[in-house]
Protein backbone atom coordinates (compact mmCIF):
# COMPACT_ATOMS: atom_id res chain seq x y z
CA UNK A 1 0.00 0.00 0.00
CA UNK A 2 1.31 3.39 -0.94
CA UNK A 3 0.74 6.60 1.01
CA UNK A 4 1.48 10.20 0.21
CA UNK A 5 2.45 12.56 2.93
CA UNK A 6 2.82 16.33 2.53
CA UNK A 7 5.20 17.69 5.14
CA UNK A 8 5.46 21.42 5.77
CA UNK A 9 7.77 23.20 8.03
CA UNK A 10 6.56 25.91 10.36
CA UNK A 11 7.55 28.72 8.04
CA UNK A 12 5.68 27.23 5.10
CA UNK A 13 2.53 26.75 7.20
CA UNK A 14 2.50 30.38 8.32
CA UNK A 15 2.77 31.60 4.71
CA UNK A 16 -0.05 29.25 3.64
CA UNK A 17 -2.34 30.47 6.41
CA UNK A 18 -1.78 34.10 5.47
CA UNK A 19 -2.55 33.31 1.83
CA UNK A 20 -5.79 31.55 2.79
CA UNK A 21 -6.94 34.62 4.72
CA UNK A 22 -6.23 36.84 1.70
CA UNK A 23 -8.21 34.56 -0.63
CA UNK A 24 -11.16 34.46 1.78
CA UNK A 25 -11.16 38.23 2.10
CA UNK A 26 -11.12 38.58 -1.68
CA UNK A 27 -14.07 36.27 -2.09
CA UNK A 28 -16.02 38.17 0.58
CA UNK A 29 -15.36 41.46 -1.18
CA UNK A 30 -16.64 39.97 -4.42
CA UNK A 31 -19.85 38.95 -2.71
CA UNK A 32 -20.33 42.36 -1.10
CA UNK A 33 -19.22 44.37 -4.12
CA UNK A 34 -21.65 47.17 -5.11
CA UNK A 35 -23.82 45.08 -7.49
CA UNK A 36 -27.13 45.70 -5.59
CA UNK A 37 -29.98 47.62 -7.36
CA UNK A 38 -31.79 50.39 -5.52
CA UNK A 39 -35.58 49.52 -5.55
CA UNK A 40 -37.88 52.20 -6.92
CA UNK A 41 -41.26 52.81 -5.15
CA UNK A 42 -44.48 52.24 -7.18
CA UNK A 43 -48.22 52.34 -6.36
CA UNK A 44 -50.79 49.62 -6.86
CA UNK A 45 -54.38 50.22 -7.91
CA UNK A 46 -55.88 53.23 -6.08
CA UNK A 47 -58.53 52.28 -3.47
CA UNK A 48 -62.05 52.70 -4.81
CA UNK A 49 -65.49 52.44 -3.21
CA UNK A 50 -68.75 51.11 -4.65
CA UNK A 51 -69.90 52.89 -7.77
CA UNK A 52 -66.48 54.29 -8.85
CA UNK A 53 -65.50 53.41 -12.42
CA UNK A 54 -62.66 50.84 -12.40
CA UNK A 55 -62.31 49.76 -16.04
CA UNK A 56 -59.57 52.33 -16.90
CA UNK A 57 -57.47 51.80 -13.75
CA UNK A 58 -54.09 50.05 -14.19
CA UNK A 59 -52.47 47.56 -11.84
CA UNK A 60 -49.22 49.55 -11.24
CA UNK A 61 -48.39 53.30 -11.34
CA UNK A 62 -45.09 55.22 -11.20
CA UNK A 63 -44.42 57.87 -8.57
CA UNK A 64 -45.99 61.15 -9.67
CA UNK A 65 -48.67 59.61 -11.89
CA UNK A 66 -52.23 60.84 -11.29
CA UNK A 67 -55.60 59.17 -11.76
CA UNK A 68 -58.94 60.89 -12.13
CA UNK A 69 -61.70 58.95 -10.37
CA UNK A 70 -65.22 59.14 -11.74
CA UNK A 71 -68.57 57.61 -10.82
CA UNK A 72 -69.61 54.71 -13.01
CA UNK A 73 -72.74 54.46 -15.13
CA UNK A 74 -75.80 54.43 -12.92
CA UNK A 75 -74.13 56.34 -10.06
CA UNK A 76 -73.89 60.02 -9.08
CA UNK A 77 -71.22 61.78 -6.94
CA UNK A 78 -72.59 62.41 -3.47
CA UNK A 79 -71.21 65.99 -3.52
CA UNK A 80 -69.96 68.30 -6.27
CA UNK A 81 -66.90 69.31 -4.19
CA UNK A 82 -65.39 65.85 -3.87
CA UNK A 83 -61.68 65.38 -4.64
CA UNK A 84 -61.51 63.26 -7.77
CA UNK A 85 -57.74 63.27 -8.61
CA UNK A 86 -55.29 61.12 -6.68
CA UNK A 87 -51.48 61.01 -7.07
CA UNK A 88 -48.93 58.23 -6.50
CA UNK A 89 -46.47 59.53 -3.87
CA UNK A 90 -42.85 58.56 -3.23
CA UNK A 91 -43.90 56.36 -0.32
CA UNK A 92 -45.92 54.11 -2.64
CA UNK A 93 -49.22 55.46 -1.33
CA UNK A 94 -51.97 57.48 -2.96
CA UNK A 95 -53.18 60.88 -1.91
CA UNK A 96 -56.63 60.93 -0.33
CA UNK A 97 -59.94 61.24 -2.20
CA UNK A 98 -63.33 61.84 -0.66
CA UNK A 99 -65.26 60.89 -3.76
CA UNK A 100 -68.34 58.80 -2.91
CA UNK A 101 -70.85 57.55 -5.46
CA UNK A 102 -74.49 56.78 -4.75
CA UNK A 103 -76.75 54.74 -7.06
CA UNK A 104 -79.41 56.42 -9.14
CA UNK A 105 -82.97 55.69 -8.03
CA UNK A 106 -85.97 54.41 -9.96
CA UNK A 107 -89.45 55.43 -8.74
CA UNK A 108 -91.49 52.41 -7.68
CA UNK A 109 -94.72 52.24 -9.72
CA UNK A 110 -97.58 53.58 -7.63
CA UNK A 111 -99.72 50.39 -7.79
CA UNK A 112 -96.79 48.50 -6.24
CA UNK A 113 -95.99 50.93 -3.42
CA UNK A 114 -98.35 49.22 -0.92
CA UNK A 115 -96.15 46.11 -1.35
CA UNK A 116 -92.87 48.05 -0.97
CA UNK A 117 -93.15 48.58 2.81
CA UNK A 118 -93.30 52.38 2.60
CA UNK A 119 -90.52 52.81 0.02
CA UNK A 120 -91.17 54.94 -3.06
CA UNK A 121 -87.81 54.43 -4.84
CA UNK A 122 -85.45 51.54 -5.58
CA UNK A 123 -81.68 51.81 -6.32
CA UNK A 124 -79.90 51.08 -9.60
CA UNK A 125 -79.67 47.32 -10.42
CA UNK A 126 -82.75 46.47 -8.33
CA UNK A 127 -84.80 43.66 -9.92
CA UNK A 128 -88.57 43.41 -9.50
CA UNK A 129 -90.08 39.96 -10.05
CA UNK A 130 -93.81 39.81 -10.75
CA UNK A 131 -96.26 36.96 -10.20
CA UNK A 132 -100.01 36.72 -10.53
CA UNK A 133 -102.38 35.02 -8.11
CA UNK A 134 -103.77 31.64 -9.01
CA UNK A 135 -106.49 32.02 -11.59
CA UNK A 136 -104.92 35.05 -13.26
CA UNK A 137 -102.77 35.22 -16.41
CA UNK A 138 -99.83 37.63 -16.71
CA UNK A 139 -99.70 39.96 -19.68
CA UNK A 140 -96.29 41.58 -20.00
CA UNK A 141 -92.78 40.91 -18.66
CA UNK A 142 -92.45 39.06 -15.34
CA UNK A 143 -89.23 40.95 -14.50
CA UNK A 144 -88.11 44.58 -14.53
CA UNK A 145 -84.69 46.09 -13.74
CA UNK A 146 -83.77 49.57 -12.52
CA UNK A 147 -81.54 50.98 -15.29
CA UNK A 148 -78.62 53.43 -15.10
CA UNK A 149 -80.81 56.31 -16.24
CA UNK A 150 -83.36 55.89 -13.41
CA UNK A 151 -86.01 54.12 -15.50
CA UNK A 152 -87.36 50.55 -15.43
CA UNK A 153 -86.59 48.09 -18.19
CA UNK A 154 -90.26 47.04 -18.42
CA UNK A 155 -93.56 48.43 -17.14
CA UNK A 156 -95.53 46.40 -14.57
CA UNK A 157 -97.51 43.60 -16.22
CA UNK A 158 -101.26 43.15 -16.05
CA UNK A 159 -102.91 40.20 -14.31
CA UNK A 160 -106.13 39.24 -16.03
CA UNK A 161 -108.63 36.76 -14.63
CA UNK A 162 -108.90 33.31 -16.18
CA UNK A 163 -112.20 32.47 -17.85
CA UNK A 164 -113.49 29.01 -18.66
CA UNK A 165 -115.99 27.91 -21.28
CA UNK A 166 -119.49 27.10 -20.04
CA UNK A 167 -119.51 23.69 -18.33
CA UNK A 168 -121.28 20.75 -19.91
CA UNK A 169 -124.23 19.17 -18.06
CA UNK A 170 -124.15 15.45 -17.32
CA UNK A 171 -126.08 13.02 -19.43
CA UNK A 172 -129.47 12.49 -17.75
CA UNK A 173 -128.91 15.53 -15.55
CA UNK A 174 -128.42 19.28 -15.30
CA UNK A 175 -126.25 22.02 -13.78
CA UNK A 176 -127.35 24.38 -10.99
CA UNK A 177 -125.21 27.56 -10.93
CA UNK A 178 -124.55 29.64 -7.82
CA UNK A 179 -124.85 32.87 -9.84
CA UNK A 180 -126.90 33.86 -12.85
CA UNK A 181 -124.78 33.42 -15.98
CA UNK A 182 -124.15 36.20 -18.48
CA UNK A 183 -122.28 35.45 -21.68
CA UNK A 184 -120.67 32.20 -22.74
CA UNK A 185 -117.88 31.98 -20.13
CA UNK A 186 -117.49 31.61 -16.36
CA UNK A 187 -114.75 33.23 -14.27
CA UNK A 188 -112.07 31.35 -12.33
CA UNK A 189 -113.32 30.14 -8.96
CA UNK A 190 -116.99 30.14 -9.92
CA UNK A 191 -118.72 26.93 -8.75
CA UNK A 192 -121.81 24.95 -9.66
CA UNK A 193 -123.65 21.79 -8.63
CA UNK A 194 -124.48 18.75 -10.74
CA UNK A 195 -127.86 17.02 -10.40
CA UNK A 196 -129.09 13.83 -12.01
CA UNK A 197 -132.63 12.78 -12.81
CA UNK A 198 -133.93 10.80 -9.80
CA UNK A 199 -133.15 8.24 -8.58
CA UNK A 200 -129.68 8.45 -10.14
CA UNK A 201 -126.73 10.16 -8.43
CA UNK A 202 -123.77 12.07 -9.99
CA UNK A 203 -120.30 10.55 -9.60
CA UNK A 204 -119.26 13.98 -8.30
CA UNK A 205 -121.60 16.71 -7.12
CA UNK A 206 -119.62 19.93 -7.62
CA UNK A 207 -117.71 21.58 -10.43
CA UNK A 208 -115.76 24.81 -10.90
CA UNK A 209 -113.73 26.94 -13.30
CA UNK A 210 -110.09 25.99 -12.63
CA UNK A 211 -106.88 28.03 -12.77
CA UNK A 212 -105.79 26.49 -16.09
CA UNK A 213 -108.93 27.78 -17.83
CA UNK A 214 -110.76 24.47 -17.96
CA UNK A 215 -114.08 23.49 -16.39
CA UNK A 216 -114.66 20.35 -14.35
CA UNK A 217 -115.67 17.42 -16.51
CA UNK A 218 -119.34 16.45 -16.14
CA UNK A 219 -120.12 13.50 -13.84
CA UNK A 220 -121.67 10.19 -14.70
CA UNK A 221 -125.24 9.64 -13.50
CA UNK A 222 -125.64 6.19 -11.94
CA UNK A 223 -127.88 4.22 -9.62
CA UNK A 224 -126.79 4.57 -5.98
CA UNK A 225 -128.24 3.18 -2.75
CA UNK A 226 -127.06 3.16 0.86
CA UNK A 227 -127.31 0.16 3.20
CA UNK A 228 -129.77 -0.08 6.09
CA UNK A 229 -128.72 2.71 8.51
CA UNK A 230 -126.87 1.47 11.59
CA UNK A 231 -127.61 2.32 15.19
CA UNK A 232 -125.47 4.50 17.45
CA UNK A 233 -124.32 3.82 21.02
CA UNK A 234 -126.69 5.28 23.64
CA UNK A 235 -128.99 6.55 20.89
CA UNK A 236 -131.63 5.56 18.34
CA UNK A 237 -133.16 6.42 14.97
CA UNK A 238 -136.21 8.61 15.51
CA UNK A 239 -138.15 7.37 12.53
CA UNK A 240 -137.03 5.28 9.58
CA UNK A 241 -138.02 2.18 7.71
CA UNK A 242 -135.19 -0.30 8.08
CA UNK A 243 -134.37 -0.70 4.40
CA UNK A 244 -131.86 0.45 1.85
CA UNK A 245 -132.16 4.12 1.00
CA UNK A 246 -131.71 6.02 -2.25
CA UNK A 247 -129.42 8.95 -2.97
CA UNK A 248 -130.20 12.04 -0.83
CA UNK A 249 -132.64 10.22 1.45
CA UNK A 250 -132.18 11.07 5.14
CA UNK A 251 -132.63 9.51 8.57
CA UNK A 252 -132.52 11.24 11.94
CA UNK A 253 -130.87 10.18 15.19
CA UNK A 254 -131.51 11.09 18.84
CA UNK A 255 -129.84 10.19 22.17
CA UNK A 256 -131.06 8.39 25.25
CA UNK A 257 -132.02 10.50 28.25
CA UNK A 258 -129.19 12.52 29.81
CA UNK A 259 -126.93 11.90 26.78
CA UNK A 260 -125.99 14.83 24.55
CA UNK A 261 -125.98 14.55 20.75
CA UNK A 262 -122.66 15.60 19.21
CA UNK A 263 -122.73 16.15 15.43
CA UNK A 264 -125.53 16.45 12.86
CA UNK A 265 -128.74 14.72 13.89
CA UNK A 266 -129.64 14.02 10.25
CA UNK A 267 -127.50 11.83 8.03
CA UNK A 268 -127.85 11.63 4.26
CA UNK A 269 -127.29 8.92 1.68
CA UNK A 270 -124.37 10.24 -0.38
CA UNK A 271 -123.49 9.80 -4.05
CA UNK A 272 -120.75 7.35 -2.97
CA UNK A 273 -123.36 4.91 -1.62
CA UNK A 274 -122.40 5.60 2.00
CA UNK A 275 -124.07 7.57 4.77
CA UNK A 276 -122.72 10.90 5.90
CA UNK A 277 -121.08 10.95 9.34
CA UNK A 278 -123.34 9.70 12.11
CA UNK A 279 -123.60 11.71 15.35
CA UNK A 280 -122.27 10.51 18.74
CA UNK A 281 -124.08 10.48 22.09
CA UNK A 282 -121.87 11.88 24.85
CA UNK A 283 -122.32 10.48 28.34
CA UNK A 284 -123.11 12.44 31.53
CA UNK A 285 -120.63 12.61 34.44
CA UNK A 286 -120.77 11.95 38.16
CA UNK A 287 -119.01 14.41 40.48
CA UNK A 288 -116.36 12.16 42.02
CA UNK A 289 -116.21 13.54 45.58
CA UNK A 290 -117.96 12.47 48.78
CA UNK A 291 -117.41 15.66 50.80
CA UNK A 292 -117.19 19.30 49.80
CA UNK A 293 -119.12 22.07 48.14
CA UNK A 294 -119.45 22.83 44.44
CA UNK A 295 -121.01 25.49 42.23
CA UNK A 296 -123.28 24.02 39.55
CA UNK A 297 -126.15 25.35 37.43
CA UNK A 298 -126.01 28.74 39.14
CA UNK A 299 -126.17 27.32 42.65
CA UNK A 300 -123.61 26.73 45.38
CA UNK A 301 -124.46 23.41 47.02
CA UNK A 302 -123.04 20.63 49.14
CA UNK A 303 -122.23 17.50 47.17
CA UNK A 304 -124.79 15.56 49.24
CA UNK A 305 -127.49 17.87 47.88
CA UNK A 306 -126.65 17.09 44.24
CA UNK A 307 -129.40 14.55 43.56
CA UNK A 308 -128.96 12.73 41.37
CA UNK A 309 -125.17 13.05 41.22
CA UNK A 310 -125.06 13.80 37.51
CA UNK A 311 -123.93 16.61 35.22
CA UNK A 312 -124.38 16.59 31.47
CA UNK A 313 -121.67 16.49 28.83
CA UNK A 314 -120.18 19.96 28.28
CA UNK A 315 -121.45 21.39 31.57
CA UNK A 316 -118.98 23.08 33.95
CA UNK A 317 -118.67 22.27 37.65
CA UNK A 318 -116.77 24.65 39.97
CA UNK A 319 -114.68 23.27 42.83
CA UNK A 320 -113.03 25.29 45.60
CA UNK A 321 -109.29 25.22 46.37
CA UNK A 322 -107.24 26.69 49.23
CA UNK A 323 -104.51 29.28 48.89
CA UNK A 324 -102.40 28.08 51.79
CA UNK A 325 -100.21 31.19 51.87
CA UNK A 326 -103.02 33.71 52.23
CA UNK A 327 -105.57 31.32 53.76
CA UNK A 328 -108.29 32.15 51.27
CA UNK A 329 -110.36 30.10 48.86
CA UNK A 330 -110.65 30.33 45.09
CA UNK A 331 -112.87 28.60 42.49
CA UNK A 332 -111.57 26.30 39.73
CA UNK A 333 -113.84 24.96 36.99
CA UNK A 334 -113.83 21.51 35.41
CA UNK A 335 -115.96 20.44 32.43
CA UNK A 336 -117.76 17.13 31.91
CA UNK A 337 -116.39 15.41 28.81
CA UNK A 338 -118.23 12.26 27.70
CA UNK A 339 -118.51 10.68 31.12
CA UNK A 340 -115.28 12.07 32.58
CA UNK A 341 -115.11 14.99 35.02
CA UNK A 342 -111.48 15.51 36.15
CA UNK A 343 -110.91 16.98 39.60
CA UNK A 344 -108.67 20.09 39.72
CA UNK A 345 -105.15 19.27 40.96
CA UNK A 346 -105.46 21.89 43.69
CA UNK A 347 -108.65 20.42 45.12
CA UNK A 348 -108.29 18.53 48.42
CA UNK A 349 -111.32 16.65 49.67
CA UNK A 350 -111.83 17.37 53.40
CA UNK A 351 -111.70 14.58 55.95
CA UNK A 352 -114.86 13.27 57.57
CA UNK A 353 -114.25 15.05 60.91
CA UNK A 354 -113.36 18.36 59.28
CA UNK A 355 -116.34 18.15 56.95
CA UNK A 356 -118.74 17.30 59.78
CA UNK A 357 -117.47 19.42 62.69
CA UNK A 358 -115.73 22.38 61.01
CA UNK A 359 -117.43 22.93 57.65
CA UNK A 360 -116.99 26.73 57.91
CA UNK A 361 -113.20 26.31 57.63
CA UNK A 362 -113.43 24.71 54.17
CA UNK A 363 -112.10 26.69 51.14
CA UNK A 364 -115.67 27.11 49.85
CA UNK A 365 -116.77 28.83 53.08
CA UNK A 366 -113.87 31.12 53.96
CA UNK A 367 -113.06 34.49 52.37
CA UNK A 368 -112.46 34.25 48.64
CA UNK A 369 -109.05 35.32 47.37
CA UNK A 370 -108.54 38.47 45.37
CA UNK A 371 -108.33 37.97 41.61
CA UNK A 372 -104.50 38.04 41.66
CA UNK A 373 -104.03 35.99 44.80
CA UNK A 374 -104.75 32.45 43.54
CA UNK A 375 -102.20 29.68 43.54
CA UNK A 376 -99.46 30.14 40.91
CA UNK A 377 -99.94 26.53 39.80
CA UNK A 378 -103.62 27.08 39.07
CA UNK A 379 -104.21 27.54 35.35
CA UNK A 380 -107.91 26.63 35.14
CA UNK A 381 -109.35 29.12 37.56
CA UNK A 382 -112.97 29.96 36.84
CA UNK A 383 -114.51 33.34 37.38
Amino acid sequence: MLALFWVLDVKDFTSFNRMARIVALFLLCQILSPTTVTSKKVCGRPPVTDGIEESAIKRVYEVGETVTLTCGQGYNPSTSHATQRVTCTGTGEWTQSNLACSPKMCPIPRPLQPLAMGKTEAPFKTVLNYTCDSGYVMQGANESRCLHDGTWSSPPPMCKAVYCPLPKPPKDGRIVHEKTLTGNTVMYGQKWTYECNPPKAPSHEEGSCMADGTSTEPPVCRDVSCPIPGRIANGFITFAVMRQHSYKEKVKYACNEHYILHGEAEVKCQNSGTWSTKPVCRAPCAVGIKRGRIFYNGRKLWIADLKPNRVLHGEPVVFYCLNKTERCGYPVASICNDGTLPLPECFEEPGRMEYTLRPKTLPSEITMCAANSTSPADTTRST
